[in-house]
């Protein structure tokens, strides 16, 4: 009887676990908030270091080494469980706070974040595979919602809280402190108190009627019109989020805006981010999820474009705020869609290799920040940036289906074949 009482999927029955794995996602997005703000000061007064520089090295170091630790997980998952994945993310993380301490060269602090990338990578992606072993079909969105609102508001926290120390303080040492707080409490939870999940993949899998994917690189990449249009919607996602973070600090910093300010900026655009999936998951249960999507999209291209040109304090602080929820909106969603539309024995791959392209999105974003910017400058980047995010909206709306009958009534978009 004990037995089958740990089979059995949902929320409420596994909330112990849930919690526990919502913690340790909290943990994983504060060691990536603590460098977030800061990261431009912290190179030029610790290394004489350009902040255009400093901040396109880190994208592109963090997003590589993020995006191709998402792709490592589909293939771990075939050999190793979901824990011991989970406590080799955190491995990797535990000498970043002490090398972002004591670096002696630049090459250090990029070294550091290589290994924060794997981290994230490795440990993030795993506690959203686990998540979803556990909750079953039900509550899916609301546990995405959950698991995202967890690691974006702590990115948005702990960026608040370095770029506090760093003012107090300076920037070298102080504010890498809570890293070393952040990574021992994420490996003592995942060692002592997380179980694997996969029991229960075999479990949903002997009633699953999802088809079986032909290709899943394939698929993921490109052919499934639901999982696939996902992908691309994240990567563009993530580039205008490393567009954002590059750039728009710069930009800030070039209008008068002092180091608080820019970190209040900043900090509301994750925060908000995090809060707003609290609801906007659990909407993706009972609405169609293209909408979601579309919507969410929509709402950060028209964000991006005011962040572009605004001066205005109180209007740069509400763009901050629309961007954060149109990215509350459709980060949860992206994860639903995939898993709504792979074969439990796949979900782990396809969600990884989603993760991938997601991830991806910061080394393309960063490229494109740099290039453009030269080009055309800060403020026009950002604006193109702001298009594209838009594009992308529309492509959801006019490629996506509807899969959840109950409450969306359109035959039309129903009879798509998933190719």
């Amino acid at each position: 009887m004990l037995q089958n009482t740990t089979y059995v999927s949902g929320l409420s029955q596994n909330k112990l676990q849930f919690i526990l794995l919502v913690l340790v996602n909290a943990f994983v997005g504060g060691m990536v908030g603590l460098e977030r703000v800061i990261l431009p000061e912290f190179a030029k007064s610790s290394f004489g270091i350009d902040a255009t520089f400093a901040i396109m090295s880190f994208v592109m170091a963090f997003g590589i080494s993020k995006a191709v630790s998402n792709y490592s997980v589909a293939k771990l998952t075939k050999k190793y469980s979901r824990k011991n994945i989970l406590i080799l993310g955190w491995l990797f993380a535990i000498p970043v706070p002490f090398i972002l301490m004591y670096a002696p060269s630049w090459n250090w602090v990029i070294f550091a974040n290589i290994l924060l990338g794997i981290n994230q990578g490795l440990s993030w992606s795993t506690t959203v595979i686990m998540k979803i072993d556990l909750v079953g079909s039900k509550n899916r969105g609301l546990a995405m919602g959950i698991n995202e609102f967890a690691g974006y508001l702590s990115v948005g926290l702990a960026s608040y809280l370095s770029s506090s120390i760093a003012a107090t303080y300076g920037f070298h040492m102080f504010p890498f402190i809570p890293g070393i707080i952040f990574v021992f409490m994420g490996l003592m939870i995942s060692i002592l108190l997380i179980k694997d999940t996969t029991h229960f993949v075999h479990e949903e899998s002997r009633f699953s009627n999802v088809a079986i994917l032909k290709n899943v690189w394939l698929d993921t990449s490109w052919r499934h019109k639901n999982i696939s249009t996902v992908s691309v919607n994240g990567l563009i996602n993530n580039m205008n989020d490393a567009v954002v973070w590059v750039l728009l600090p710069m930009l800030l910093i070039n209008r008068g805006f002092s180091i608080i300010q820019i970190g209040v900026i900043a900090g509301i655009y994750p925060s908000v981010w995090g809060l707003s999936q609290l609801f906007t998951g659990k909407l993706g249960d009972r609405f169609c999820k293209k909408q979601m999507i579309t919507l969410g999209m929509l709402m950060q291209s028209v964000s991006i474009v005011v962040l572009a040109f605004s001066s205005n304090w109180e209007l740069l602080i509400i763009a901050s705020i629309v961007l954060g929820l149109g990215t509350g909106l459709v980060y949860p969603n992206f994860l639903t869609v995939i898993a709504e539309n792979s074969h439990p024995t796949q979900r782990a791959e396809t969600l990884s290799i989603f993760r991938f392209w997601r991830d991806s999105g910061y080394v393309v974003g960063a490229l494109f920040a740099s290039f453009l910017s030269s080009q055309i400058g800060l403020m026009y980047t950002i604006f193109v940036m702001g298009i594209i995010t838009g594009a992308a909206g529309f492509y959801a709306h006019f490629r996506m289906c509807c899969t959840l009958k109950k409450w969306w009534k359109d035959s039309e978009c129903m009879t798509i074949p998933a190719y």
